[in-house]
């Protein structure tokens, strides 16, 4: 891989631009001012094995997921709220073995309005992208990218985002969309699926989640839904 290190981008664009794009009519809601404060998560026990993942792997994804959707005085970050829990569990489903399209040759350059086009699955997207940044960063730094200093590690992944660190089996953009899709999605999902545990997200945008009624807020836009989320198990953030 080779780098070209680029400025550091703000600490929560990467989930602020994702934001923006949920459309939450449906809810009955709109995205709500980003000063929503959580009670703390458990996070990532230390006692959970990746099912997936190897050890090495396991410590990249708990610190990238930690730049992407970092804890501040927004609220809890993507770690906190079990977010490579979500990806590692995501990776022995049909989705982590590219079981959801069409996996055969040829394989070509696609408009991204075609669908996933990629000839590997995610699961070995995983594999191949973190061996080659753990490697490129004991090149550049003697390090793992786990063990290198926030600012440094940010760079990298900026890097990766604007394709200027590629390998010859991966563009780093690539890499850089999956893991951030992942990371995206496990942040905003049902705390069913690992990530979102405190639902910290939910309330951050106004999602009222699965509650059994909220039908006349629909028509009430612009106004903040007045009750905090509830999971598909039951689970509430007040």
């Amino acid at each position: 891989m080779s780098q070209q290190h680029t400025p550091t981008p703000p600490r929560r664009n990467f989930l602020k631009k994702t934001l923006a794009l949920i459309p939450l009519a449906a809810a009955g809601s709109s995205i709500l001012a980003l000063d929503a404060k959580a009670a703390p998560a458990a996070g990532v026990a230390d006692h959970y094995v990746p099912a997936y993942f190897n050890a090495d792997e396991w410590r990249f994804l708990l610190a990238a997921c930690a730049r992407l959707i970092p804890t501040d005085d927004n609220g809890p970050g993507a770690v906190d709220q079990g977010v490579p829990v979500f990806i590692d569990r995501q990776m022995e489903t049909p989705y982590g073995h590219g079981g959801l399209w069409y996996m055969h040759p040829p394989f070509v350059p696609s408009p991204p309005q075609l669908g996933y086009q990629s000839k590997l699955t995610p699961r070995e997207t995983y594999r191949i992208g973190i061996q080659e940044i753990n490697a490129h960063c004991q090149q550049q730094f003697q390090k793992a990218f786990a063990d290198l200093e926030h600012a440094e590690q940010e760079q990298l992944l900026a890097a990766l985002e604007h394709g200027q660190l590629d390998s010859e089996d991966l563009p780093g953009k690539a890499f850089f969309d999956q893991l951030l899709t992942n990371t995206t999605e496990g942040y905003l999902a049902d705390p069913l699926h690992g990530g979102n545990q405190t639902l910290a997200s939910w309330k951050m945008i106004g999602f009222p989640g699965a509650r059994a009624d909220y039908t006349d807020w629909v028509n009430r836009p612009n106004q903040p839904y007045p009750l905090g989320p509830v999971s598909i198990s039951s689970k509430r953030n007040a």
